[in-house]
């Protein structure tokens, strides 16, 4: 049997173990290891599989996980999202839509010191829909931009994302959370227009709320500063060189120690439980980046990749047109798979080709992550979407997906702005 056809064998088993719902690191553990065993020996598999583990596990770049995932537990134990999303309720309140609006900017500004979709979208979830309901505001537009907003985690640095895309490519993680910013802020202004959209085509969609006096809204913006000094120690010490992303991580998990101790949030309990879900969420990550490391050598083995690679080199497709056939395949992947199931499998597969054509590494990093945006919240496998559903049982997942159309084609309109314009992600990197 040929390493070709052991390799493709490989990978629609890889797609048969994750429809029986099999963990994404340990079916890629499996298949690598018996597929390098198939193809070399029996001895090559087996230390691939006793070396991969110890090689990723103790690699200095990997310790920036855990401590941008305790940077996000203890912001959220602190309450800075309640605190963003009461500021931006103050001054946006009283706007048609202006909960929504208020809404995504408290997102954006809670996912500058978290780095996940779904906790973003479960933590604000409790926020916001309750103060929407309140004021009578279409449920589909209140669960649809929670669900929406929260996808702006794993765009807006620190992003889990980019660390996961940056260690699978070697590029620089640094560069990639530079190049997730201004994107992220067109996002999220994107977001924005579709809720003014909205609300404009039909007012009764988002109710404005009582104005506030300029001394409370002034007042209010005392609350951000923890974000606000954070997120620009964090991503400016990166941007001027001052330090390393797995040291600026090390410092943004200090800095939001110190921000829930002196808020007075912190106790026995809440340090335990953030060190737990720090742990068993590093956990996670290390299994699928290990599992990964194994997948990757396998498929090195068979050179699929480096002949798919060729062939399309070959074929003398415009590169747009070889681009738009990727993000239709992470889209329609999207629509059944998890987001990060979906990068780690299709990243060793498809840079090759991205290379071969010439495609900037990090540019294509921002599209596949806003691209694995539209996954979480496409159904029939929207993940925010399914984390909003568990705060908010009553609404039905129909009403649910019926508000995050408009926001999905806000997305596409960034894509499509992107692609024309890829200095709007190449700009602050090119300048560090």
């Amino acid at each position: 049997m040929s390493a070709e056809l052991i390799g493709l064998i490989g990978i629609l088993l890889l797609f048969v173990f994750l429809a029986f719902k099999m963990y994404i690191g340990i079916a890629m553990a499996l298949i690598g290891f018996a597929g390098v065993s198939l193809i070399v020996n029996l001895d090559a598999g087996l230390n691939l599989l006793g070396m991969s583990p110890w090689a990723e596990g103790s690699s200095y770049s990997m310790s920036v996980i855990p401590l941008f995932v305790l940077m996000g537990q203890f912001a959220f134990v602190s309450g800075i999202s309640q605190d963003i999303y009461k500021t931006v309720h103050n001054w946006m309140g009283h706007l048609r839509g202006g909960l929504a609006m208020a809404t995504i900017v408290a997102c954006a500004g809670f996912a500058a010191v978290c780095g996940s979709s779904l906790a973003t979208g479960a933590t604000m979830a409790k926020v916001a829909i309750p103060e929407m309901r309140k004021y009578g505001y279409d449920l589909s537009l209140a669960t649809g931009c929670v669900a929406a907003g929260g996808t702006l985690g794993i765009l807006i640095p620190p992003s889990i994302g980019f660390i996961i895309y940056g260690l699978l490519t070697e590029e620089s993680i640094g560069k990639l959370f530079m190049a997730g910013i201004i994107p992220g802020i067109l996002l999220a202004f994107l977001f924005l227009l579709a809720i003014y959209i909205q609300c404009r085509l039909n007012p009764n969609m988002g109710p404005k709320a009582e104005p506030t006096t300029w001394k409370t809204k002034f007042t209010s913006l005392y609350g951000t500063w923890p974000m606000l000094s954070l997120f620009v120690l964090v991503m400016g010490g990166i941007y001027f060189g001052v330090f390393t992303p797995t040291e600026a991580a090390g410092i943004g998990a200090f800095g939001s120690f110190v921000i829930t101790l002196g808020k007075k949030k912190l106790n026995f309990k809440t340090l335990i439980d953030s060190l737990l879900i720090t742990g068993n969420m590093t956990a996670m990550i290390f299994l699928i980046i290990i599992g990964a490391n194994i997948f990757s050598s396998f498929l090195a083995l068979t050179g699929i990749p480096f002949m798919l690679a060729d062939g399309i080199v070959a074929l003398a497709l415009p590169r747009m047109v070889v681009l738009l056939m990727i993000i239709i395949v992470f889209v329609l992947l999207g629509c059944v798979m998890d987001c990060f199931a979906i990068m780690i499998l299709m990243v060793p597969i498809l840079f090759p080709i991205l290379q071969a054509m010439n495609f900037n590494p990090i540019w294509f990093g921002v599209i596949m992550v806003i691209v694995l945006e539209v996954g979480l919240i496409t159904p029939p496998v929207g993940m925010n979407v399914f984390v909003i559903k568990g705060a908010v049982p009553d609404v039905p997942l129909t009403t649910m997906f019926k508000g995050v159309w408009p926001f999905l084609i806000a997305a596409i309109i960034c894509i499509g702005l992107l692609t024309l314009f890829p200095q709007i992600a190449l700009f602050l990197p090119s300048n560090m």
